[in-house]
């Protein structure tokens, strides 16, 4: 059955415009409510908080708002029309379509005739979550000026460390830059859990949050995590390493993250060896937050060049190895860490 047709709209420009121009790019906390929004990135967590922010935003407009979910891989022709055609009661709608980097056909067709003639009192919300899947269609709403909000994942610690200051600022709570950091190596390979971390912290505690309220709670967590063995290594503590090394692997941890924690501090050492006497804005150039710098350099009145070399070339042996070029990826990674131990005693 076709879509039922909407009624005229002369009165607002049309958000098909063809200027090549893209929407402003908002981070999810900053969302704007427009005829059509686009929530790019793979980050679930963030997107899932984008679509929130906009539905209550549109019920701060409007108490009366009715919600729609569609999903991209069961749409079916004509079901965008159906949901944002004229209420009979005139409530504003939002329609939040889900999945669109595993859109069908139809939803694309629909999806890009709509956007001609978006309806006035319906927030179209936009999911997609990666990939070349609709790139039809994103370019379409990116060229109909539609706001777009980044859900991208945050990968580096210094990113994870602002996102979990940000959390607890939210909460209304302030933490120590010493005890973010420890929440961070704890718990911070998923941002789903290092949200969670933030929000039991803000509950649980009271006053500012300190490395040590940190330890209590996720003491356990944060002598497992490779970043831990890594600082071990590097410091040249061998026993310490092999322990804590042991105690991960018991826990479920897996070689190939231990072995890439190692392969990441070790790059950092290098990056900042490499600026040695070519001054700050060397050491600026680097893209490390000011705490990595600091530590690498601390770290780095024990290495020599020979030393580093040799602790590379042994992560990198490792590396493939827990990929698959080794029979035992465990022995492999033990392996690494006492050579980089070594190699830091040298």
């Amino acid at each position: 059955m076709p879509p039922p047709a909407r009624r005229p709209r002369s009165d607002r420009p049309s958000s098909g415009s063809s200027s090549g121009r893209g929407g402003p790019d908002l981070t999810w906390d900053s969302v704007e409510l427009a005829p059509v929004v686009l929530v790019s990135g793979a980050e679930h967590l963030l997107s899932e908080r984008a679509v929130a922010a906009l539905i209550a935003a549109a019920r701060e407009r409007a108490q009366d708002v009715e919600v729609t979910q569609l999903e991209g891989a069961a749409y079916t022709r004509g079901m965008l029309g159906v949901v944002t055609s004229p209420s009979l009661f005139g409530e504003a709608r939002v329609v939040v379509v889900q999945a669109v980097e595993q859109a069908t056909p139809e939803l694309i067709t629909d999806a890009l005739d709509y956007l001609a003639q978006p309806a006035d009192d319906v927030v179209l919300v936009l999911v997609h979550r990666g990939g070349q899947r609709g790139k039809k269609l994103l370019d379409a709403v990116r060229a109909a000026g539609a706001p777009v909000v980044t859900c991208e994942p945050i990968k580096k610690d210094a990113d994870k460390v602002a996102f979990a200051a940000a959390e607890l600022r939210r909460a209304g709570r302030r933490a120590d830059a010493q005890a973010v950091r420890a929440l961070v190596e704890a718990v911070g390979a998923d941002l789903r859990e290092l949200a969670a971390a933030c929000a039991q912290l803000a509950v649980d505690t009271t006053g500012v949050i300190g490395a040590d309220v940190v330890a209590r709670y996720y003491g356990g967590r944060i002598e497992a995590t490779g970043f831990r063995v890594a600082d071990a290594a590097i410091a040249g503590q061998t026993g310490q390493a092999v322990v804590l090394l042991r105690h991960a692997l018991a826990t479920g941890a897996d070689p190939v993250p231990l072995v890439a924690a190692i392969a990441a501090k070790l790059r950092v050492l290098a990056k900042v060896a490499a600026t040695r006497g070519r001054g700050a804005v060397a050491v600026r150039d680097l893209g490390l937050a000011p705490w990595q710098v600091d530590r690498a350099l601390r770290d780095l009145s024990r290495w020599t060049p020979e030393g580093l070399a040799a602790a590379i070339t042994a992560v990198a042996q490792a590396d493939a190895e827990v990929k698959g070029a080794g029979r035992d990826p465990v022995f492999a990674v033990e392996r690494a860490v006492l050579r980089v131990a070594a190699a830091a005693n040298r």
